[in-house]
C-alpha cells in the first residue's frame, strides 16, 4: 500500500541486502520489475541503491563471495 505524498524524512532503517542466488545484476532486475526504482549505480562501488515505491532506500550488494574488490 502506498502512502499519499511524498516522503519526508530519513529511513528509521536502511536495508542492504545480498543475493543467496543469482548475480547483483539479476536482483535489481527483478526488484525492478516489482516497483523498485534505481537512484544510483556508480562504477567505483560494488553496491546498486534503489527504492521501494514509498521512496525508502535500499542496496543491493554483490553476490556473495564475487570479488568486488572490498574487503570484510
Amino acid at each position: 500500500m502506498r502512502r499519499p505524498g511524498a516522503k519526508s524524512g530519513k529511513n528509521r532503517l536502511h536495508l542492504d541486502i545480498a543475493p543467496s542466488s543469482g548475480t547483483r545484476d539479476e536482483e535489481v532486475r527483478r526488484l525492478l520489475s516489482l516497483g523498485a526504482r534505481r537512484l544510483s549505480d556508480h562504477p567505483d562501488v560494488p553496491w546498486v541503491v534503489l527504492a521501494d515505491p514509498e521512496g525508502n532506500e535500499f542496496c543491493v550488494l554483490p553476490e556473495r563471495g564475487a570479488d568486488d574488490g572490498t574487503t570484510t
